[in-house]
This record gives C-alpha cells, sequence and structure tokens, in this order.
C-alpha cells in the first residue's frame, strides 16, 4: 500500500530560506510535507517525475487586491495567479479591507473601484468575513489586514478631517477586535483623501495596537513622488515612536524628476534597520503603474462618497477648478492608458491624449467626462517607473516582491472586462525571467526568497513559505527554461507559461499547467 498522498521525486528544490537547490525528493502526506531525501523506495498515489523542474515554495503575493476588486468571490479560482504559482495572498491592502462594514454607506465607498452589486456582503466584522470566505472555497490560501481608511469610515469618518477622542475610541475597538478576530495586522494610506488629516497621534495610537499584538504594519506611501523621502521618514518616525513592525507596499518612485530620490529614500530605511528597526518593502516588477483615474484628480475633489464626488465633477463652477487643478499638474497623457471602464470601451488602449484629440476634448475635459460617464470606474497604466530604480530594489535584501494585483478566472471577467494590468497574469514568472534570467540581478535561490520565506516571515505566517518537513505542502514546480509571463498592456489577458504544478495545502491546484478544479485554500489568520 502506498504510504504518502504525492511523491515530487528528482526535483531541484529550492527550500525558501535562499540556500542554493538540492536534489531530492519530497513526500506529501495530506496537508504536510511529511518528508525531504530519498524516496526511491517508497510509493504514493500520485507520482510526479520533476527531473527537469524546480521545485519551491509557493510564491506568497504580499500585496494584492483581490478582495477590493471583489474577484475572491466572482472568480474563486484566482486561475492568474495560481498559474503564476501563487498559493497564498494577502487583502485589506492600502488602507481599504472589506471588514469591518458597518453600513451601507461603507459598501458605497468600497465600489468606487469596483461594483459589487452581485455580491451577497453578508458580514460586518473581519471573523465574519473570514467565516463567509472559509465557506465560499478559495483556490489558494488569504489573509486580511484591516485598512486605516475602513477603521475611519466605520467611525463615522468619510472626510478627511482630524478624529475626535471617540472616534479614536471606536477605531481602536474595531482594530482590537478586528485583531482578535485574526486580521494579520494593519494597512495605511497617508496620501489618500479619507486619511490626509489623519495626524500622527491618531497613527502612533493604531500602531501601538500593533505592537502589542505583534503584528505587522503595511503602508502606502502617502507620497511616491517629489516628496517620497518625507512619506518614507514619516512613516520610519511613525514605526519607530511606536514600535511596530512595518512594510512599504509596493515601493516605487513615480515620475523621473523625481526618480534619483529614491536612493536617499533607501538610505532612511537602511539607517533604520541598521538601528534595529523591523521596516521592509515589496515591489512589482514592472515600470508602470496600474491605478483608478479618479486618484489623478486634486485631493479635495475626491473626499466623501461616490455620488459627492461625481457631483462635484457635474457642478461647472467646481469642474473648472478641477481643470485648472489638472492642468498645474506634471501629468504626461501621452504615457497614461485608459486600461477599463465601465461604458466608454472605446477608450480602451488609447491614450488619454489620443482619446481627447479623437473626443475635440482637452485631456482634463476627457477625464472628467470619463469619470462621469462610467461612475468613476476607470482605471489607466502609467509609464512612470524607472528600470534602473527597479533593478536596485530587487538587489535589497530587506525587499520581497509582489503583484499588487488581482486574481482573474478563465472567463477574464475583470470588473470591467477590460484591460487588466499584465501584473495580474506574470508578476511573478516575469520576476524569474527578467530579475534572474536576463538581468541576472538575483540568483535563483534569493529570487525564491523574496516570494516565500521572506513574504511570510514579513507577515508572520507559521509553516509556510518553506519546503521543510511538517510545513504545509504549498509547493510549486516549474520549468527554469521555460518559465515566463505573457500579459503585456496591449494584451495583458495572457496566462503565464512554465509553472507546471502547484500544490497547495497538499492538494493539486494546477496539474500539467492545467486547473483541477480544487480549491483547497485556506483562511490565515494570527
Amino acid at each position: 500500500m502506498p504510504i504518502y498522498s504525492v511523491i515530487i521525486r528528482n526535483a531541484s528544490v529550492f527550500d525558501g530560506a535562499g540556500s542554493a537547490p538540492i536534489k531530492t525528493d519530497i513526500a506529501i502526506d495530506g496537508d504536510k510535507i511529511n518528508f525531504i531525501g530519498d524516496l526511491s523506495r517508497e510509493s504514493a498515489r500520485e507520482e510526479i517525475d520533476a527531473s527537469n523542474l524546480y521545485a519551491a515554495p509557493g510564491f506568497i503575493d504580499i500585496t494584492g487586491h483581490s478582495d477590493t476588486h471583489w474577484t475572491l468571490f466572482d472568480e474563486p479560482s484566482q486561475e492568474s495567479l495560481v498559474k503564476q504559482g501563487v498559493s497564498t495572498i494577502l487583502g485589506g491592502s492600502c488602507g481599504s479591507s472589506l471588514a469591518p462594514i458597518v453600513n451601507a454607506e461603507d459598501i458605497e465607498n468600497l465600489q468606487k473601484r469596483s461594483d459589487a452589486s452581485t455580491i451577497n456582503i453578508n458580514w460586518q466584522t473581519v471573523q465574519e468575513f473570514l467565516d463567509e470566505l472559509k465557506n465560499h472555497k478559495l483556490a489558494l490560501n488569504f489573509g486580511t489586514l484591516v485598512g486605516h481608511g475602513t477603521l475611519r469610515r466605520a467611525s463615522g469618518m468619510d472626510v478627511s478631517r482630524e478624529a475626535s477622542p471617540n472616534e479614536l475610541e471606536k477605531m481602536a475597538y474595531l482594530l482590537s477586535r478586528a485583531l482578535r478576530e485574526g486580521a494579520l495586522g494593519i494597512s495605511t494610506s497617508l496620501g489618500r483623501s479619507y486619511a490626509l488629516a489623519a495626524d500622527d497621534n491618531e497613527v502612533e495610537s493604531l500602531l501601538f495596537l500593533i505592537k502589542k499584538a505583534g503584528k505587522l504594519a503595511t503602508h502606502h506611501l502617502e507620497d511616491e513622488g517629489g516628496g517620497i523621502v518625507a512619506a518614507v521618514s514619516r512613516i520610519v518616525s511613525l514605526s519607530r515612536a511606536s514600535g511596530a513592525r512595518s512594510h512599504i507596499s509596493h515601493f516605487k518612485v513615480l515620475g523621473k524628476k523625481s526618480w534619483p530620490q529614491q536612493k536617499k529614500a533607501l538610505e532612511i530605511i537602511e539607517r533604520a534597520i541598521t538601528g534595529g528597526m523591523e521596516i521592509t518593502a515589496d515591489f512589482f516588477p514592472y515600470t508602470a503603474t496600474g491605478s483608478d483615474l479618479y486618484l489623478l484628480l486634486p485631493e479635495w475633489a475626491i473626499i466623501g462618497k461616490q455620488n459627492e464626488i461625481l457631483g462635484r465633477l457635474s457642478d461647472a463652477d467646481i469642474r473648472e477648478k478641477i481643470i485648472n487643478a489638472l492642468k498645474l499638474m506634471t501629468l504626461h497623457y501621452d504615457k497614461i492608458i485608459a486600461a477599463s471602464t465601465l461604458k466608454d470601451t472605446n477608450v480602451v488602449g488609447k491614450s488619454l491624449e489620443a482619446a481627447a484629440k479623437d473626443a475635440g476634448l482637452s485631456p482634463e475635459e476627457m477625464i472628467i467626462n470619463l469619470l462621469i460617464a462610467n461612475n468613476l470606474q476607470v482605471s489607466i497604466f502609467n509609464e512612470v517607473i524607472s528600470e534602473e530604480n527597479m533593478l536596485e530594489l530587487a538587489s535589497k535584501d530587506y525587499t520581497a516582491i509582489s503583484s499588487d494585483g488581482f486574481g482573474l478566472g478563465a472567463g477574464l471577467k475583470s470588473p470591467q472586462n477590460n484591460l487588466s494590468h499584465p501584473r495580474s497574469f506574470g508578476a511573478f514568472p516575469r520576476a524569474l525571467r527578467w530579475l534572474v534570467k536576463e538581468k541576472g540581478v538575483l540568483s535563483w535561490e534569493e529570487a525564491i526568497r523574496k516570494m516565500t520565506s521572506l513574504p511570510a516571515k514579513i507577515l508572520g505566517i507559521e509553516k509556510r513559505g518553506q519546503i521543510k518537513e511538517d510545513f504545509f505542502a504549498d509547493i510549486v514546480l516549474f520549468d527554469p527554461e521555460t518559465i515566463t509571463d505573457e500579459a503585456d498592456y496591449k494584451n495583458p489577458h495572457r496566462f503565464s507559461r512554465g509553472v507546471e504544478h502547484l500544490f497547495i495545502n497538499g492538494q493539486a491546484v494546477l496539474s500539467g499547467g492545467e486547473l483541477t478544479g480544487e480549491r483547497p485554500g485556506r483562511v490565515i489568520m494570527k
């Protein structure tokens, strides 16, 4: 009788911790890795000849948005991520999470990005949200942070102003409860309209709770352009004052004029690390961002609920003020591409400059018209990141690799059914192809560490992120010769190549490069 569920034979095994690979066998029994070593005398119900494949821990995507884009519910197979070798994803990033939700207005705010009208939102607390996901059954593992913006809204503060003592108390209560219910930490986005007036006292008080609970604070920097040095300094200062472990999500410097500031920003992080602080960062391996068009507007114009923003855009006097504000910004409309819309699909794939010219409008007028016609739900690509800076980031031992994307399925049902950022389909294979095979900035073992044990350590996830006996059997097998991304900005809905098998909690989710239909993902709590 076979002893094991699965034996992976003769693979080049990367443990995820940064060690060089060893040629060996791996035995899976149930949901765990049972044995690593010579299994030539043993048998299993399923055996895989991995002679030409690399084995690594399943990749952990430390910054993503499958939750707030609602594809966790629309596309529970998360195929675009699974086919990259991703076994675990994090939600609640960049200040926004799907819980706690206190009232219908909270749901309305979450729909600024994507339509959730088909989702049965039957939860309020983090525990109820995670229980719903357990019942929903995902293909991969999922854990969540609590968004600072979500806490502000749940405390009655969807306006940019300082919190009152009562509101601070309510936020602290909601955060403490969420942490008890299994949230992995908090995320902030201090440059967003709902958090602009959040003072250091407010943020520190929440980070003290994170420190006390032994969890993580992640941060979308409030300025990723000309003010990035000040933004990084603020995060370091808040982290030092609170003692909380901090992580900077999708670190990047936007705009050619600002690119030289990366070195100084990284020096601030490195001095903090040398001084004993725990600060890390992640990056996605692309030189174009993916964002929402409405975020180009001046901050004062996007305060409040969706209908309030649309009201401002439709008011002739306010519209004129917004147009004038946009003209004062350094926006390169020829490099900003309309990626997805709710209705005006004829502009998808065009630059804002070209779309405006076709319509006989200025780019600023085009932006406002698109936002009104599409209920704010317009996403864009923006080519504003330096490749040299990206390679420098990759070389740092404290940076992890992420997608900053979201999972999509075989039907390619993106929320607007248009162009998703290619990172949702190719971030991890692209990193291996570009950073290891082409640029030689990273070794295989170091690139894999940045996708596995490093994010697991940052998040405090136990028994994942390494190929090690008694760890959960999250294992990806890929061909080092063929591993690559296929998605690009014109054709982003192309699955990656080279990932042959993916086991999550001991079950095959991908076999021979194809989905098995299994959805063994688990909710990860701490």
